[in-house]
């Protein structure tokens, strides 16, 4: 590295990113800070005026935080890649009957993927950002993705799909701190947004309601999206108020009426329908997954067992590997799982170290 290394740091204007910068600085970087624009006005993605870590809000937070640090910040257009690489194809997903995870594939298309290049083309060592997450340079001279210190926190889930030669170029400052830790640090250096609050829904639908915010982007009235709600024997019992609206494992909003409680366990998008049966029929074995990206020099041999994630909220479980390759992955629970559901992906774990994942095609009793 060049005798005062220069790192960009990607501020999002929330407290996390902010202290990633605080922290590079006080270390003696040479920091630049970095805002993506994802909103355009012209999109039918939402009016830009929400509280979200990609909102014009956002930005203007994001350089008052580069203003009291002392560093440099540059804003930089990524509303059309957004738009085409994670917003439509968020609207897609879920009318194809799939629940998808806009967060990981954001990471893995734009954030580590077009800003690592965009970094280094401006002459930056390091793309820094505030991801709770860590990188082990100390294994076999290789960089490993490694859970956050702090389980509460950790988003190492989301970053399964950084393509592997990013990771020699990605630094997580934060990756060791509790979130307590992380606003202490930034309260005592007097960052503007010590005490702000964290965003809880998907960015680009801040106002939670992503089943109209599919609806526009589709340009579809909700009435020709409904469909039958089919029980175990595929007898029609209902009429559901489109697939866009439910995911597998749901319970709520099926409009059923009184009796046991039923849950959706599959959603055929070519038909529209859901099919629904009691909580034991969530459960599933086997998982077929596809675009598989590995953090690993090879991917897991036929027969390893692992700690596999289906969902960013789901405890890892024992499961074996029956085939991995660049292509796809199948793998086995050693016990059976609920409500696996395409779309989603899961994640191959070691201990801390992830070896990578795959999105879940399909699942299987």
């Amino acid at each position: 590295m060049s005798p005062t290394p220069r790192v960009a740091v990607a501020m999002s204007g929330g407290v996390d990113s902010s202290t990633a910068a605080l922290l590079m600085r006080d270390l003696g970087f040479s920091v630049v800070g970095v805002t993506l624009r994802l909103w355009n006005p012209a999109e039918p993605s939402g009016d830009g005026r929400g509280k979200s870590c990609c909102s014009p809000s956002e930005v203007v937070d994001a350089a008052r935080v580069a203003r009291s640090l002392g560093i440099a910040h540059h804003v930089l257009d990524y509303a059309e890649d957004f738009a085409r690489e994670v917003v439509r194809p968020f609207a897609s997903e879920y009318l194809a009957g799939r629940t998808p995870i806009p967060c990981a594939l954001c990471n893995q298309v734009l954030k580590f993927g077009r800003l690592v290049d965009a970094a280094r083309s401006a002459g930056a060592e390091a793309l820094v950002t505030g991801h709770y997450a860590r990188i082990d340079r100390a294994i076999e001279d290789e960089p490993h993705l490694l859970r956050a210190r702090d389980p509460r926190k950790d988003q190492s889930y989301f970053l399964f799909g950084i393509p592997r030669p990013a990771l020699r170029s990605i630094l997580f400052p934060i990756g060791d701190l509790t979130k307590e830790e992380v606003r202490e640090r930034a309260a005592r250096a007097g960052l503007p947004v010590a005490d702000k609050p964290e965003s809880q829904e998907i960015c680009f639908v801040p106002d939670g309601d992503h089943a109209r915010f599919v609806e526009r982007v589709a340009g579809i009235e909700p009435a020709a999206l409904r469909g039958e709600v089919l029980d175990e024997r595929g007898t029609a019992i209902g009429v559901h108020a489109g697939i866009h609206r439910y995911t597998v494992g749901q319970h709520r909003g099926l409009g059923l009426g009184g009796g046991a409680k039923r849950y959706v366990t599959a959603i055929d998008g070519a038909t529209r329908s859901l099919q629904v049966g009691p909580r034991a029929a969530l459960a599933r074995s086997t998982v077929h997954a596809l675009r598989p990206s590995w953090l690993t020099s090879s991917p897991p041999a036929p027969g390893d067992t692992v700690e596999a994630q289906i969902r960013s909220r789901h405890r890892p479980a024992p499961a074996v590997v029956e085939e991995a390759s660049g292509i796809g992955l199948r793998l086995r629970f050693v016990e059976a799982q609920e409500a696996i559901t395409p779309g989603q992906a899961v994640v191959l774990y070691d201990g801390d170290r992830v070896l990578g994942g795959a999105w879940i095609e399909r699942a299987e009793a």
